[in-house]
């Protein structure tokens, strides 16, 4: 069984979002929120379909001036059925942004995932020392944490499995020039890493350029084994065991 632990399954990203869960067959998808919108999904989707969990939050380029009203809809449906986290949170400078404010929700999404005792899964972009220092002082550790979509240098990915977090690891890896992730992939136990796709963005070779959806975790499994000399089926017994313990699935 293959686990995608980070997708989008939102009704503006496929025009058959039935479709795209189906072409998973029997595996399971852990469906990310991001804003408002996502997570009605997410929450809807969770409550239908036995093969999907879901996290909820509020990504750091949508926080809205009805992020109180969006905030208390996370924690009203935090401990839903099949709800197992708080994310995908974090930090994105990439743009022009109030990084006081991004932070600012970013600790408060931390401390209700702290008080539920739920799972973080963290985004990060060009951000990496203000997230892991946020994560540090706010003992977010607690709990279990996913590095989302990691693509920074080997030192970075030490500090953060020295913490105890995951690193969620998608198709990027298959991109030509992946060299630093092929690395941190190369020299890091798999125990410490989880398959993801980030559907529908991040399509891996050879079909990039084409909108990206869960089942393509396969290929993620695929170039993990090539870079780490093992078979692809130990890949993927790992790997979901690490996405099962993580999110303490059923």
């Amino acid at each position: 069984m293959l686990i995608d632990s980070h997708c989008h399954l939102s009704n503006k990203d496929y025009d058959d979002v039935q479709q795209i869960i189906k072409n998973m067959q029997d595996n399971i998808m852990i469906v990310s929120g991001a804003d408002a919108n996502s997570n009605i999904d997410v929450v809807n989707l969770c409550s239908k379909y036995s093969n999907i969990y879901g996290v909820l939050g509020i990504h750091p380029t949508e926080i809205t001036e009805n992020i109180e009203k969006d905030l208390q809809y996370i924690e009203k449906h935090i401990n839903d059925k099949h709800i197992v986290g708080i994310g995908e949170i974090g930090l994105d400078y990439h743009y022009e942004c109030d990084k006081e404010l991004q932070k600012e929700i970013f600790i408060r999404q931390i401390r209700l995932a702290l008080k539920y005792q739920k799972p973080i899964v963290i985004h990060t972009r060009d951000a990496i020392q203000d997230t892991y220092d946020i994560l540090k002082s706010e003992n977010a550790y607690q709990v279990n944490v996913t590095i989302h979509c990691f693509s920074e240098s080997l030192e970075m990915a030490k500090l953060f499995i020295k913490e105890g977090a995951k690193l969620g690891i998608g198709g990027i890896l298959t991109f030509k020039n992946a060299k630093k992730m092929c690395e941190v992939v190369q020299n890091i136990d798999l125990k410490h890493i989880l398959l993801e796709t980030d559907s529908p963005y991040l399509t891996p070779e050879p079909f990039r350029g084409t909108k990206n959806e869960p089942k393509n975790v396969y290929l993620v499994a695929k170039k993990i084994a090539e870079l780490k000399n093992m078979e692809i089926e130990d890949v993927i017994n790992i790997t979901t065991k690490n996405s099962i313990a993580q999110f303490d699935l059923c």
